[in-house]
């Protein structure tokens, strides 16, 4: 290999997005953010790095083993890479915005690195965007957050979008009030989220029918929510159930056209959630294209937002339609060019004289090229 291709080479999950992909990505964030200013989140512009201590602080604690680290020459104290933008709109709310008034609507879009990607996404480097509603405890910020998240996708072309609402906190309390400590508990949690139901079964016991009927309200809203209301569940449970039940209604309520599913045992890559969550699924998409919950800030404060994964939203749109290029020879007046550019128009200018205007046009990809006479298409 040449010197000339090592140079080129990138880290796996590293990768350079070129022309069109790179326009579309910035455009498509452009119109996200334009969508969550609508509905009055400000938005704010963290670091690429923050010092170590504050970047994993609160629920950020939680992505320690994603975050690169390095040494920051000036301070002498350790840096990290951010990993996740919540964390960073988390500590911005309360330092910078400690007094502004709550609840705190702010959303954000940048790039993140992970120290290694997952099997449905493997890029290490990625786009995140999306709100947060900070300082708002109530079930129907909640509601908003999610509704705001299935919104935003909508408007941005996505169409057979679900909404799948989870309670990560659901098993852990069921699991803790019938005495299932240390590692039982674990496990079972995890035979639920891997939906195992022998496992479920073998592990939980006497209990072993509550929680199949658990495992069970998984599915469509209307029927999930029924099968979770009759499940008999100690008092502190309850009460985690009614919170989901309550949300579940005030989506329906507001967006009955909307597919909402239900999940209450699932808890992988959200352990740091303190109360209802939910995923966004389309069916062109691959896997999530985005999260969001509940989560209590470095601060305490109650809050929730979501983050959208721009690679997986992006790859479930239509491809960009290229703009038609016109191809100027030299010697085109400024001002007739600035006419096109102002009717659509994107202008190549030609530089040196040609002989052949039509054949240079051609050879840099543009559709059209201005003669004389008019302008002339090009044909493949």
């Amino acid at each position: 290999m040449t010197a000339s291709g090592t140079n080129a080479l990138l880290p796996a999950g590293l990768r350079d997005i070129l022309a069109p992909d790179a326009a579309f990505e910035a455009a498509i964030v452009d119109r996200l953010m334009a969508e969550l200013a609508a509905y009055g989140y400000d938005r704010v512009k963290p670091p690429l790095i923050e010092f170590e201590d504050s970047l994993l602080s609160g629920p950020g604690a939680a992505l320690a083993a994603e975050t690169f680290r390095l040494m920051d020459p000036v301070s002498q104290r350790m840096m990290g890479v951010r990993a996740d933008m919540t964390v960073q709109v988390a500590r911005i709310a309360a330092s910078r915005l400690r007094k502004a008034p709550r609840p705190l609507r702010l959303c954000y879009a940048g790039q993140v690195l992970r120290v290694k990607g997952s099997h449905l996404q493997p890029e290490r480097q990625f786009g995140q965007a999306g709100a947060e509603l900070i300082g708002a405890p109530s079930a129907s910020a909640d509601a908003e957050i999610a509704l705001l998240a299935a919104s935003a996708l909508g408007v941005l072309g996505i169409a057979d979008l679900t909404l799948d609402l989870t309670l990560p906190t659901l098993v852990p309390s069921l699991t803790a009030a019938l005495g299932f400590a240390g590692e039982d508990g674990r496990a079972l949690a995890q035979a639920l989220d891997r939906k195992d139901a022998a496992a479920v079964a073998a592990l939980a016991g006497p209990h072993g029918r509550l929680f199949g009927e658990l495992l069970a309200v998984t599915g469509p809203a209307g029927e999930a929510t029924e099968r979770l209301r009759r499940l008999e569940l100690p008092d502190a449970t309850a009460a985690e159930r009614a919170r989901l039940l309550e949300v579940a209604g005030l989506i329906r309520d507001v967006a009955p056209q909307l597919s909402l599913t239900l999940d209450p045992v699932e808890h992988r890559g959200i352990e740091y959630y303190t109360g209802v969550g939910f995923a966004l699924f389309a069916r062109q998409a691959r896997g999530e294209l985005g999260r969001g919950g509940r989560y209590a800030s470095g601060s305490g404060e109650s809050s929730t937002g979501f983050s959208v994964y721009l690679d997986s939203l992006l790859a479930a749109l239509p491809p960009p339609v290229a703009a038609p290029r016109l191809f100027l020879p030299q010697g085109v007046a400024e001002a007739v060019a600035a006419r096109l550019r102002a009717e659509g128009w994107v202008t190549i200018a030609g530089l040196v004289p040609l002989h052949d205007p039509v054949a240079e046009a051609k050879r840099q990809g543009c559709s059209h090229c201005f003669l004389a006479n008019g302008i002339e298409g090009i044909e493949d």
